[in-house]
Formats: structure tokens, sequence, C-alpha cells
């Protein structure tokens, strides 16, 4: 069983930047496709960015694209997102995940979130 758990959010203003990272334990996590969730309050949640296993490949929500940047360190079991230019409707709960299903864009995992929010 993986364990992850997100870092990183905070209350910022819009157009600022923030970067969350995620710990993975628990077992090998570049054998799979990671990404991240969000859930807004009130909204179901939805993708946001996903990596494959080497790092390569990265897709994104088209809420977010050009935008976010999301990355991966295999040697530290670690995923990271970059959000730049901020805006109040990415408030949202962050969450890491994995167990992608590339068809439905669809993750079937994910672990402890980080509140981020976004003010005018």
């Amino acid at each position: 069983q993986v364990q992850l758990v997100a870092s990183g959010g905070g209350l910022v203003q819009a157009g600022d930047s923030l970067r969350l990272s995620c710990a993975a334990s628990g077992r090998t996590s570049s054998r799979y496709f990671m990404g991240w969730v969000r859930q807004a309050p009130g909204k179901e949640r939805e993708f946001v960015a996903a990596i494959n296993q080497s790092g390569g490949s990265p897709s994104y929500a088209d809420s977010v694209k050009g935008r976010f940047t999301i990355s991966r360190d295999n040697a530290k079991n670690m995923l990271y997102l970059q959000m730049n230019n901020l805006k109040p409707e990415d408030t949202a709960v962050y969450s890491c995940a994995t167990d992608f299903d590339s068809s439905k864009r669809l993750f079937k995992y994910w672990g402890q979130g980080t509140q981020v929010t976004v003010s005018s």
C-alpha cells in the first residue's frame, strides 16, 4: 500500500506562486504514473496534472495548462507541482495521486491533501 503526503499549500494572492511537494512511501513509486488532483468546496475532485514513470509526458487540465508544471524525483520518491500565476479559482485541497487510468484521465488513489487558497 502506498502512502502519499502532500505539503506546501497556503494562502496567497492572485498572481502569486506556490510549489507543492508530495512524499511517497510504501511501494516503489517510480513504477507508476503519478499526478495531482484537487477538490474545491462543493465541487467534485478533478484532475490537475499527471506525469509518467520516468518523469516525462506531462499532461495538464486545460484550466492550469501554461501555469502549472509537474515534476518528480524518483531518487527521493517525491512529486512536485509548481503553480504560477495563481487565480482564485485555483482554491482547493490539492492531493497527490497514483494508479492512473489514462483512458479516463482519472486517478484511482490519492493521499492526504494540502489546502491552497488564492485571494483576489
